[in-house]
């Protein structure tokens, strides 16, 4: 397995994250338990802020917090001086609940609610990131009840395709985001929105997919961004103060995956806005980005213990662990692949071939298939690494399994972010119907 950030093997031979032995945080603990590396998050962090800065453009790096989103989490990105993107309710409460200050919230989604758009107005969120004509009334209609004067930016779809699983894929002309560029959409969506009198029209944002490892994409999205503001600034005098280009920088969860540095993306993109609202004399806009997998994905572990295994001869051998697709569905909803070792006893080379196995009702539920590892035993702690982005954020309670407890370590200290979910937690919101509460009688 690859060790990211501050992943190392001791000398007991066991996997060690942020200085501490990942076996005593299963004795702490227990499992399974998210890990996430806080030293290797803050890197990612100010290594977007710091690339940006050397561009010489104003920007704003808005942490995408459908990634990851806990309180904890959110204390960090405001403690490295970026913003934050929130797509529900929940997450925008649990940004406000960690103080995170509401003008650096951003708000997305293709379906906001009437009681979610009022909820984001009333705390004075810094932006809307309007996603079809029906918000767009709706928003102005409720800025207007509310006697305030909302920031938007209109998310246009803008027929670039990012080569990643067709689930993740967001920028085609085939999607559900977005006011489409290529059938006037965008133009006309632009218009309507520069005569609302209750919204300020910041600018237009795209987003073309996830987990992109190239460069071109970003730099075609930039030259269709300029050219529809040069043709906005022609027709309707309406010039763009913000370009967001969004976010699905890629990062390694498996030897075949190649992405780039930060710097490598942050560099085309501002090469590319330069470029292409330069040669038109446009005023350079504010450049936004909204990374998320790339900042959290490969800073978090998830720590499972070895249960039962079944050896097919000739066929597979299973290995079963305690957790699955409740903390981990992404390999079931687009085969999502990982690497993997035993975290007690990391140094012993590998004896077998072994498939992971998850503990849910489903043969669906595999974590891995096919991973090289010792001879596996029960008791062993089996360590998946990159699992920092939409694992936590996905997890479920399918078969009524208690999601996971979430630790930060750094600098040899662990703290628990995340409580593990009680029985209690699981039965807190039932309720037994008065009817059904009388003795039943046999039948």
């Amino acid at each position: 397995m690859y060790l990211h950030g501050t992943s190392k093997i001791n000398g007991q031979g066991h996997l060690e994250i942020g200085g501490v032995d990942t076996t005593k945080l299963v004795a702490e603990y227990g499992t399974p338990l998210y890990v996430f590396d806080e030293a290797l998050v803050r890197e990612r962090c100010r290594e977007f802020v710091d690339a940006f800065k050397a561009s010489g453009l104003k920007f704003q790096v808005a942490y995408a917090s459908k990634a990851f989103c806990v309180m904890a989490m959110c204390r960090i990105v405001e403690e490295e001086g970026m913003s934050l993107d929130v797509v529900s309710d929940g997450e925008l409460y649990t940004a406000l609940q960690a103080g995170f200050p509401a003008d650096r919230i951003h708000f997305h989604g293709n379906n906001k609610t009437i009681d979610e758009i009022e909820m984001a107005i009333d705390a004075k969120i810094g932006c809307f990131v309007v996603d079809n004509f029906i918000e767009l009334q709706m928003l102005n209609a409720i800025a207007g009840e509310k006697r305030q004067k909302v920031k938007i930016l209109l998310r246009i779809t803008p027929g670039v395709e990012a080569h990643t699983h067709e689930y993740i894929s967001t920028g085609q002309t085939d999607s559900k985001f977005g006011f489409d560029l290529g059938n006037g959409a965008a133009f006309r969506a632009i218009e309507e929105a520069s005569q609302l009198s209750n919204l300020e029209l910041l600018g237009i944002h795209s987003h073309i997919g996830s987990q992109i490892f190239e460069v071109e994409g970003f730099r075609l999205a930039a030259e269709k961004m300029a050219a529809l503001a040069v043709e906005v600034r022609q027709e309707i005098g309406v010039t763009f103060k913000v370009i967001n280009l969004g976010g699905g920088f890629g990062i390694r969860y498996v030897s075949e995956d190649t992405p780039l540095p930060v710097s490598v993306y942050v560099k085309a993109i501002t090469d590319a806005i330069k470029d292409n609202f330069g040669r038109n004399e446009y005023p350079l806009p504010e450049i936004w980005v909204e990374p998320g997998r790339s900042i959290v994905g490969d800073a978090g572990t998830t720590l499972y213990t070895v249960g039962t295994s079944k050896d097919i001869p000739g066929v597979r051998k299973y290995v079963s662990v305690d957790g699955g697709m409740t903390d981990n569905p992404r390999p079931a909803l687009y085969e999502a692949v990982y690497e993997a070792v035993l975290a007690n006893r990391a140094t012993e080379e590998p004896t077998e071939v072994v498939s992971i196995a998850g503990k849910c009702c489903e043969s669906g539920d595999m974590l891995i298939w096919d991973l090289n590892l010792p001879e596996v035993n029960t008791g062993d702690v089996l360590a998946v690494s990159c699992t920092g982005a939409y694992n936590y954020a996905m997890a479920s309670n399918y078969n009524r399994i208690r999601r996971p407890g979430v630790v930060f370590v750094s600098e040899g200290q662990s703290d628990l972010v995340v409580k593990r979910e009680t029985f209690d937690n699981i039965v807190g919101n039932d309720i037994i119907p008065a009817r059904m509460k009388q003795v039943s009688k046999t039948v």
